[in-house]
């Protein structure tokens, strides 16, 4: 016991949490499944994500019903036992109001004698026409009475039912804090150089974290919270920078110093010009290839901006240089359609191009693999099929990835592996989910970003309709308009798990309604689900991108890169069901061809506000990236589909990616500012920078290399 006692004098933030008065081996095991608090430092380092502001006390005449939380100071006027509820009859100069209690209820009568004054502290209801307090909090008055009250800011706590059951409710928590400040503030250590505070002008650690949980004022409350969330931010991105840094150093790469030939055949036949943000991307990429070094790069481009054209001319290079690429696409139909389109450009310059997938019959797949292995394959585009062993390359130099974050990180490494003479092949990755800035920097940071975001000229935008069910009418009468010019339509329904019974039905009963409107002859309606077998699927797609079927209902299996440039109307069912970043990658699916096409977007009866916010932005713009950072803030950030923020790199204690974009983005430039210093962080005055990203919180995961 002597020895533990040593330890905890030595480094109280390292004292396990049971020990802290108030707590004890129950609620430290509490702490620990629900907050994952082991230690004292643990607790300290859980901030508050909310403040409820009991500084101002108020008369019971001036409750609302909109009042969140109310603080009034009142005098006991009786207290009655109820069965198993106690009820006190409070009074002040304006008013009465009746305080409810369903625990504790000896201790609380005995407590609440009539005649006593007390503060009470609590969320009112309204009950009968009548406000009431149920299981206020109970303080002491102040010694002045109301006039000579200056209360404070108190922070709200991450809680769960767990918790509160038991006994670490709210109050507690805050009891816990102090007592944590009291043992274990001296031993709190500065966590940035001197010279870093200074510039940017933040307050000390211990006076941040004293005044996260315990704030003096509101002042004192905002220079806290900016300090912590700022060098949260901070160590992110400078943990990211560094690791980029170290290996763009030390990732040697394939050195592919001239374009080729065949690039110059496929560039000079090319029918229309390419727009000025397709050229920089091309040029970007090509000075990584050329530069010795690997190249790891992220291109991001809206629906239709034309990355498939840069992703052509990149694999050009590659072959060019005497190497090959492959480019490895999510799913069997857009492998098949990449495939489509490309070797279309590749026309005219006698390239080798072909498509390996999970269908590909042996007969078919035994030339490939030879093509592969001797060369004369120069690009190769499929799925997953191209990770399997039998896949040998001769000298793969590229790899694109298209829609990356389908593919597990194993996977990828299979394919790294591959590479010519041992060395990983140069990575484009691709996407065309636009990635708030914020999130591209925190999932991406170490890699180098090129964005398309300008659209080929030609493209016409796509009119985005919000209707109700009493349009439905019009809207079929719309659909026959359409099909009659020799369009066809898309009605997608939402699916948000294959299991759900009752989506199924809805999409069987609106399958059944549309041919009901649309009778045959002469309309032709398919179906595609995932229920469906991959023929019934491949069947149903092929009838309606060849123009055999006028209408294709479905789920949201099409929202990756089907390409039906003849499709003009796009219906989305339940739209208030889908996430921002998932109906503009649908609405992306029409506006291919060069005639106008539309987007309906059609709601259910009960839509909540934030919906209706969701589906009006859609009509108001078509920019992919405004539409992801305004979704981010609504619905936090996550797997970039718009689930719970999950899949970052690191935890966020105190940051949010959503609502912090100004500070994140001034975090990283003053990240980069150091690091073109002291790139490895060797100099004394960032020793104490170094010590911080050795934590286990700053080991990043190495998201981008992707390898």
């Amino acid at each position: 016991m002597a020895s533990y006692l040593r330890i905890m004098i030595r480094n109280k933030l390292d004292t396990d949490v049971q020990f802290l008065p108030g707590v004890g081996p129950r609620r430290a095991s509490l702490l620990k499944s629900e907050l994952g608090v082991a230690t004292v430092g643990d607790l300290l380092r859980t901030f508050p994500f909310r403040y409820i502001d009991r500084s101002t006390i108020q008369s019971i005449a001036s409750i609302q019903s909109t009042s969140a939380y109310i603080q009034i100071l009142a005098q006991v006027v009786s207290s009655q036992v109820k069965g198993k509820k106690l009820s006190v009859m409070v009074q002040d100069q304006s008013g009465a109001m009746e305080l409810v209690f369903f625990r504790g209820i000896k201790y609380t009568y005995d407590r609440l004698k009539p005649g006593s004054v007390f503060l009470f502290f609590g969320k009112p209801n309204q009950f009968n026409g009548r406000f009431n307090m149920v299981h206020p909090e109970i303080d002491n008055p102040p010694s002045q009475g109301a006039s000579g009250f200056s209360g404070v800011l108190t922070g709200v706590y991450n809680s769960t039912d767990r918790l509160r059951g038991g006994g670490v409710t709210g109050k507690v928590m805050n009891r816990l804090m102090a007592e944590a400040i009291d043992l274990a503030i001296g031993d709190v250590e500065e966590t940035l150089p001197e010279y870093v505070l200074r510039e940017k002008g933040l307050v000390p650690l211990r006076y941040a974290i004293r005044n996260v949980h315990f704030p003096s004022d509101q002042l004192a409350l905002d220079k806290a919270r900016y300090r912590l969330k700022w060098e949260e931010l901070f160590l992110l991105q400078l943990s990211l920078l560094k690791q980029k840094y170290v290996r763009s150093r030390s990732a040697v790469g394939i050195p592919m110093p001239k374009v080729g030939a065949a690039f110059n055949a496929c560039y000079g036949a090319l029918p229309y010009e390419l727009t000025g943000a397709q050229k920089r991307v091309i040029k970007e990429i090509r000075s990584d290839m050329m530069s010795g070094h690997q190249m790891n790069r992220l291109l991001q481009g809206d629906v239709g901006s034309g990355k498939t054209m840069v992703a052509v001319l990149s694999a050009l290079i590659a072959v060019g240089n005497g190497f090959q690429a492959c480019i490895m696409a999510p799913t069997e139909v857009l492998a098949q359609q990449h495939f489509a389109n490309i070797t279309k450009y590749l026309a005219p310059t006698g390239v080798r191009c072909e498509l390996l997938i999970g269908s590909t019959g042996r007969a078919a797949r035994k030339p490939i693999l030879e093509g592969l292995a001797d060369g004369s394959v120069g690009i190769i585009i499929g799925t997953h099929a191209l990770i399997e062993d039998t896949v040998v390359f001769r000298s793969l130099g590229l790899a694109i990835i298209d829609e990356q974050h389908r593919f597990g990180v194993d996977q990828r490494a299979r394919l790294w592996a591959k590479g010519a003479g041992g060395v990983p092949p140069h990575v484009l990755v691709m996407t065309a989910t636009p990635i708030p800035r914020t999130l591209a920097m925190t999932f991406y940071g170490d890699l180098d970003v090129s964005v398309i975001d300008e659209m080929p000229p030609g493209r016409k935008p796509v009119q985005t309709m919000l209707i109700g069910e009493g349009k439905r009418p019009a809207l079929y009468n719309f659909m026959k308009k359409e099909i009659a010019a020799g369009r066809q339509v898309f009605v997608v329904y939402p699916l948000i798990f294959e299991s759900e019974k009752v989506d199924y039905q809805n999409l069987e009963a609106g399958y059944e309604d549309i041919v009901s409107r649309f009778p045959f002859p002469p309309y032709k309606v398919a179906i595609v689900h995932g229920q469906q077998t991959s023929d019934v699927k491949k069947f149903n797609m092929d009838a309606f991108s060849a123009g055999r079927a006028d209408i294709l209902v479905s789920t949201t299996v099409i929202e990756v890169g089907v390409d039906v440039p003849n499709a003009s109307v796009m219906v989305i069912e339940s739209a208030e069901r889908f996430g921002l970043a998932q109906l503009h990658q649908l609405r992306g699916r029409v506006g291919r061809g060069s005639e106008k096409s539309y987007c309906v977007l059609m709601h259910g009866h009960k839509v909540s506000k934030e919906s209706r916010k969701r589906l009006e932005l859609m009509c108001a713009t078509e920019n992919g990236f405004d539409l992801a950072e305004e979704d981010m803030k609504m619905r936090g950030p996550g797997d970039l589909e718009g689930t719970q923020q999950s899949g970052l790199p690191i935890e966020l204690s105190i940051a949010s990616l959503a609502h912090d974009g100004q500070l994140l983005s001034d975090a990283r430039s003053y990240a980069e500012h150091v690091l073109a210093h002291d790139p490895t962080l060797e100099n004394p005055v960032n020793a104490i920078l170094a010590s911080e990203l050795r934590k286990d919180k700053y080991l990043v995961r190495d998201y981008s290399k992707i390898s």
